[in-house]
């Protein structure tokens, strides 16, 4: 399996210029396609098979109240799901990821009827599931999590959260959310969705203190996220609040 990801890693080294995204997922030793921009949209769009939401560059958003936040652009919905269970990991994988600065988060919300096909993403209760940030070092200098998970040759970028303990059971979008903050007072944000379908018998959900809207959870009033990491005061800070709602476990 991860032959593959890395032959697909390297054939898509050769198209991208800058940036990059979320291009699948695997859970244990399963192996589940995302979208790909690079490639026709028509079989894609048309895939009984696809469990990702439709994105289609891999530039930047850069406002926090841009409505393609919520899954990227256009986020048109996926017509499979990943089949997941409380406790179990997803891992999302990148490809030729160049940027090293800013927090990465994972989220899931419920589709409301257990219908994501028809869910808008922009208006569901958003929950952390796991976030990633400064792990060693200063803000400007340091080792964060975005910088350390990149693989300069060739081969997947891997980033694995867990589903939270006794979750509920049913169908959820999960998002995972890079942040870049190597810009001064210019934040990138880069998001994908996918569809997922959570099973065993949890009855477990979050409370209102971890629930969210995106957009909404950030704003550029926050100085986390306006920031300048290259400032006095700022740059040889080595403690990076990650903003919004707490994580929730299950």
């Amino acid at each position: 399996m991860l032959h593959i990801l890395a032959l697909t890693s390297t054939l898509l080294l050769q198209r991208v210029t800058a940036h990059g995204g979320c291009l699948n997922y695997t859970v244990g030793d399963i192996w589940y396609p995302g979208y790909s921009p690079y490639d026709d949209p028509i079989p894609q769009d048309a895939a009984p098979w696809m469990p990702q939401r439709k994105w289609v560059t891999n530039d930047p958003i850069f406002s926090p109240t841009n409505i393609s936040l919520a899954c990227n652009a256009p986020g048109d919905p996926a017509r499979a799901y990943i089949p997941l269970l409380p406790g179990q990991p997803i891992t999302a994988v990148y490809m030729y990821w160049v940027h090293t600065v800013g927090p990465m988060i994972a989220w899931m919300a419920r589709c409301p009827s257990d219908d994501c096909h028809t869910t808008d993403a922009s208006r569901v209760s958003w929950f952390k599931i796991g976030q990633r940030g400064l792990e060693s070092g200063t803000i400007e200098t340091g080792t964060w999590f975005q910088g350390s998970f990149s693989r300069w040759d060739g081969s997947p970028s891997l980033w694995t959260e867990t589903v939270p303990e006794g979750l509920q059971k049913g169908r959820y979008l999960i998002r995972h959310e890079i942040v870049s903050l190597h810009s001064a007072g210019k934040p990138q944000f880069y998001p994908q969705c996918a569809h997922v379908e959570v099973g065993g018998e949890g009855v477990e959900s979050p409370g209102e203190e971890y629930l969210t809207r995106i957009p909404g959870v950030w704003s550029m009033d926050q100085p986390e996220i306006n920031i300048d990491i290259y400032a006095p005061g700022i740059a040889n800070r080595t403690v990076y609040n990650i903003p919004g709602p707490p994580v929730w476990k299950g």
